[in-house]
């Protein structure tokens, strides 16, 4: 009899698990990839569970492992702030769309300074990450700042140590405002340094230009912000304004989008032109292998995210989708039978 009981338990948690499996509640999605959207795809996971008991796993592992993971079908979603032209997207079954939209910045550790915003040019910002402005009382960056007493201090450069998206929108940027960055080093998610030391993620750097005076970084805005770092202003592409890194000089560089879905909205918002557009901008995206099994519940939680979203986005300083580029996303998931009703 006691065996019996036993047997007839174990079968009725079986039913009730196949039947909490049916309606959803056994579901968890995995996400892997940038570390730029990772606060804000974990905020939206979070909210996401509270309504659906959905669990969204999300491990931020640089654009470069998301990249690897979604084309090798490891996880139901990777993340990149490196979009993939349509040739790579094709040869590995993955389609592409925005997520949410940001910027990096140049931030720094100088005590005597506590929380002033200096301003650098491209030629500044350029020459510290070749190594060759080597002191933060440098005569071009002591003009730069006049009123402004720089301290006889080194600079440790910080950069990233892994395959990163933030590292290919900061190395895209110099790409094309510093024409020896261009030819000595160029941009993508991993490039040879000729100075700096390497920390792992947003996390990472911002954690080393936190603890280490005299260091300069480049993170993603929320993680300084978050972090209350100080953060440099930089000169537009005209060469008329410092611009400060804030909502809007994000979004006045981001009103220059064109959005093509026949091209995956393939887009790089960084150096575009417009008197207070913040010069490295950039968008995050994601990788959907659309032929997984789980392609419609991925789109689902977007698709709740971009609906119900938008204030937890700004709430972490990320600047949500406008609508109007919401609606071509929603045409595109139909295009490849992902969307989700």
């Amino acid at each position: 009899m006691r065996g019996t009981a036993k047997l007839t338990m174990c079968l009725g948690i079986l039913l009730i698990l196949a039947f909490f499996a049916k309606i959803g509640f056994a579901l968890e999605l995995t996400g892997a990839g940038a570390t730029f959207p990772q606060p804000v795809i974990q905020a939206w996971a979070w909210e996401y569970y509270r309504h659906t008991g959905i669990k969204i796993s999300y491990e931020g592992i640089g654009s470069g492992g998301g990249i690897r993971q979604a084309e090798s079908k490891t996880v139901d979603f990777g993340a990149s702030d490196k979009p993939l032209k349509s040739e790579e997207l094709r040869k590995y079954d993955l389609i592409q769309f925005p997520d949410i939209i940001g910027a990096v910045v140049i931030t720094y550790n100088l005590p005597s300074l506590k929380h002033l915003s200096i301003k650098l040019t491209n030629k500044a910002v350029c020459e510290i990450f070749l190594g060759k402005i080597k002191k933060w009382n440098d005569p071009y960056l002591k003009k730069l700042n006049p009123g402004i007493k720089l301290p006889n201090l080194p600079i440790t450069v910080v950069r990233r140590s892994d395959g990163s998206g933030t590292t290919w929108l900061f190395t895209t940027y110099l790409s094309k405002a510093c024409r020896e960055w261009k030819k000595r080093v160029g941009a993508g998610t991993s490039v040879n340094w000729t100075v700096g030391i390497g920390a792992k993620g947003n996390p990472g750097v911002t954690n080393y230009v936190k603890e280490t005076p005299g260091a300069i970084g480049y993170v993603e805005y929320t993680y300084a912000k978050q972090n209350d770092l100080p953060m440099a202003k930089l000169l537009n592409r005209d060469g008329n304004h410092f611009v400060t890194p804030c909502i809007k000089s994000m979004q006045a560089a981001a009103s220059h989008a064109k959005w093509n879905p026949k091209k995956d909205f393939y887009m790089d918002l960084t150096y575009k032109h417009g008197y207070n557009s913040y010069p490295i901008t950039g968008v995050s995206f994601i990788l959907l292998p659309y032929k997984g099994k789980h392609a419609k519940d991925v789109t689902r939680f977007f698709k709740w995210a971009y609906t119900y979203g938008d204030s937890i986005a700004e709430n972490l300083d990320y600047i949500p989708l406008p609508d109007s580029l919401v609606k071509l996303i929603f045409k595109y998931w139909k295009s490849y039978k992902v969307y989700p009703y």
